[in-house]
């Protein structure tokens, strides 16, 4: 199944939804000299350019992340940051990667053997409520903007934090507006229910979840409700499906807040993946085994998913770089194939796996590219504020 998998991904490559690599570069002050990506960084991260070869990737959505307790200009500026050591790091190996800003550019990449380089910004505080800020990440390559993070933005509310807004205030129904006519797809990971829904009333163009799973499978705030999977097929967007262990296996929920509050405890944030974070991390497991997740984990997800959402509308995004914890199979970016071999096993076809693996995210790229030119012939830049929307500026 392995030798099938690796043969069907030469064909098909993954298109990634989402890689924290940046986030983790920016952990050694972005020094590419220190994490010299053509070579073995295991010790370190979960991402190289051997091991994404080995893993079957043609095209990766780096997220141009940084945490949502990071606020105003302190946002903006590590956005750019972020985004800067992507466009550094694609130049530096251009053998290996290629920047790529449309749907265009991923098959262009793929047909040189490259890896297609885009990127995503997770988190509305990265725009700190500027829609100008929002037209100049997409004018540096950001192709989706995830609404919020783990905290709520004045204009959106998050899966883990308290109803803010009820959804996506005015503002919210303008950001996602403007995004469709940027052609930047609107990412759906980390917000509530109440947000899903009322982007996907308002989306001209098909949204994306960049890395969530099946919340009937595993119910975690942070996965998708099957209401909001059935909408796709009518949106024509996209879930892809994340290994995240927490939000993926039921029995690692509990585990995962106990580790977290045990980073905390240690004066650390429960995001840190430094080797000072790794260290108390492994400590703890090490005391207090973790409930193990593993590729057929995933694939329960996955299942669900296309019986849900339909074949066309899912996709994968692993979160690799973005987490502590990964299953055990699914240790890093090498590892699609054992997802892949086991789907084969439950007898996928290699028409649904090219579907999951690359059709569907360049599809729903190609998709929101067609709704941007139609609505760039009949409505021009937003102007608007939150101040003029929502009645009040946060900031």
């Amino acid at each position: 199944m392995l030798a099938r998998a690796r043969a069907l991904l030469a064909e098909h490559p993954v298109v990634d939804g989402h890689n924290d690599l940046p986030w983790a570069l920016r952990q050694v002050g972005y020094d590419l000299d220190a994490r010299d990506l053509s070579r073995d960084l295991s010790e370190h991260q979960h991402t190289d350019i051997p091991r994404l070869r080995a893993g079957g990737l043609g095209a990766q959505f780096w997220s141009v992340f940084v945490r949502s307790d990071f606020a105003g200009d302190t946002a903006v500026s590590a956005t750019l940051e972020q985004i800067d050591v992507v466009r550094r790091f694609v130049d530096r190996y251009p053998d290996d990667l290629r920047l790529a800003l449309t749907a265009d550019d991923m098959e262009t990449a793929r047909a040189q053997g490259r890896i297609a380089s885009l990127m995503g910004a997770e988190g509305g505080h990265s725009i700190d409520c500027s829609l100008g800020a929002l037209r100049g990440l997409y004018a540096l390559g950001v192709r989706y903007m995830t609404l919020t993070h783990n905290d709520n933005v004045p204009w959106a509310d998050s899966a883990t934090d308290d109803p803010g807004v009820g959804g996506l205030s005015p503002f919210g129904h303008e950001v996602v507006r403007e995004m469709n006519r940027l052609g930047m797809l609107v990412d759906l990971s980390h917000v509530a229910p109440s947000t899903m829904r009322h982007a996907l009333d308002t989306s001209e163009a098909p949204v994306i979840f960049s890395h969530s799973s099946a919340r009937a499978v595993c119910d975690h705030v942070r996965n998708v409700p099957d209401d909001v999977l059935e909408r796709l097929a009518g949106n024509g967007g996209i879930a892809m499906a994340t290994f995240v262990p927490k939000f993926i296996l039921p029995e690692a929920i509990e585990w995962t807040l106990a580790a977290d509050a045990n980073m905390q405890a240690n004066g650390l944030h429960p995001l840190d993946t430094s080797a000072a974070g790794m260290r108390v991390q492994r400590a703890f497991e090490e005391a207090n085994p973790r409930p193990l997740a593993t590729a057929k984990t995933v694939a329960d997800h996955l299942d669900h998913m296309r019986e849900v959402a339909g074949v066309d509308h899912i996709g994968v995004g692993g979160d690799y770089d973005g987490t502590a914890f990964t299953p055990a199979d699914l240790a890093d970016v090498s590892g699609y194939p054992t997802l892949i071999a086991e789907l084969l096993d439950r007898r996928w076809s290699k028409a649904d796996l090219s579907k999951l693996t690359w059709g569907n995210a360049v599809r729903t790229l190609r998709a929101a590219e067609d709704v941007a030119r139609d609505l760039q012939t009949r409505r021009g830049p937003s102007i608007a504020t939150i101040a003029d929307l929502d009645g009040a500026d946060p900031r």
